[in-house]
């Protein structure tokens, strides 16, 4: 079975900002792909289907370096990602290693580490205050807030992850503050 956590406070569960309605009468759902730095958001691709290793691989060929240059990052910039089986199978790493990007070594079972969660969040709030009546309107709606992310958000996150993960090695990977904090509800 699936387990999914959420942060609430206690005895606030149904109040409306702690809830996030589907798409209702067209319904359905899209899964994005995204990058940012802390020079602000990159480019943002809906995934058709169900992503096996060779579509994210094409995703990162069409995506990665794009926003590099269009967020002007130069040679100055690590390549993240969590361990999901599709990021590290062999024909990923290969292909990676193809393209010598400087990749962050990412610790395992530990999804809530990865900083793009919280875009995520942000996107998933600014996109359901729109109340997108289809699926094609959730994608335009998606895009439209992604671009709209302020660069200082970007940058909090980017410059608050070193010490996020100080502070999960200093508690041997139990909770902390700072990964509470950082889900800014």
């Amino acid at each position: 079975m699936d387990q999914r956590y959420v942060w609430r406070r206690k005895n606030k569960a149904y109040e409306e900002k702690n809830t996030l309605p589907t798409v209702k009468h067209g319904g359905g759902s899209i899964m994005l792909w995204g990058c940012f730095a802390s020079a602000g958001t990159g480019k943002l691709q809906r995934v058709q289907g169900t992503m096996n290793s060779l579509q994210y691989q094409e995703i990162l060929d069409d995506n990665v370096m794009q926003s590099v240059t269009n967020l002007r990052l130069g040679r100055r910039w690590t390549f993240q990602q969590d361990n999901d089986p599709k990021h590290t199978s062999k024909s990923t790493k290969a292909w990676l290693q193809i393209k010598d990007w400087n990749i962050l070594e990412w610790p395992s079972q530990s999804p809530d580490l990865n900083p793009i969660e919280n875009l995520w969040w942000d996107l998933k709030k600014a996109v359901a205050v729109r109340k997108p009546k289809n699926v094609t309107e959730l994608e335009a709606f998606a895009h439209d807030e992604w671009a709209k992310i302020p660069v200082d958000r970007c940058k909090t996150l980017v410059s608050s992850y070193a010490s996020c993960l100080k502070a999960v090695i200093t508690v041997k990977g139990c909770c902390t503050k700072a990964r509470v904090r950082r889900k800014q509800f």
